[in-house]
């Protein structure tokens, strides 16, 4: 729960506009971010080698995983593994002996990264929706490397 609640302050409480705005485009934007955000979890690991190793590895992460927006390439990776196939049911419009519904499918290729590199979604995604399942996986990520750096070193 600590681990959550630091995440929670250091990314969007200590996080000012100039930092979230300018973090994906300059290294000192994204630098100062990691460190106002790496800071409160010194309360964690502490200043033993262990707790500093684990420390640098949030640090760092956060670094890289925001700089470069890695989510994106998370969230369009992962696309791939649902099927190129998609079944769908749709009213026909046409007679009750069919219940008044058809089944149909399409095929859903997943785009290349070029078209998806705003968010990681295709451009045909509501903005709103894309935006926040980014948002939540770029969570994801951190919470994840920041709970096995707290664990495992």
């Amino acid at each position: 729960m600590e681990q959550l609640l630091l995440h929670l302050f250091g990314d969007y409480i200590t996080q000012s506009d100039w930092m979230a705005q300018n973090k994906t485009k300059a290294d000192r934007p994204a630098a100062a971010h990691a460190l106002c955000y790496s800071l409160p979890f010194l309360l964690l690991t502490g200043f033993t080698q262990h707790g500093m190793a684990a420390w640098v590895v949030i640090l760092s992460t956060h670094y890289v995983i925001d700089r470069y927006r890695l989510a994106r390439y998370v969230v369009w990776a992962k696309n791939w593994l649902g099927p190129s196939v998609a079944w769908y049911r749709e009213p026909s419009g046409v007679t009750e002996k069919d219940n008044g519904i058809v089944e149909r499918f399409c095929t859903q290729p997943t785009p290349p990264f070029a078209d998806c590199s705003a968010t990681g979604y295709p451009p045909e995604r509501p903005a709103w929706l894309a935006v926040w399942l980014l948002i939540v996986a770029d969570n994801a990520l951190h919470l994840a490397i920041n709970y096995a750096a707290l664990r495992w070193l």
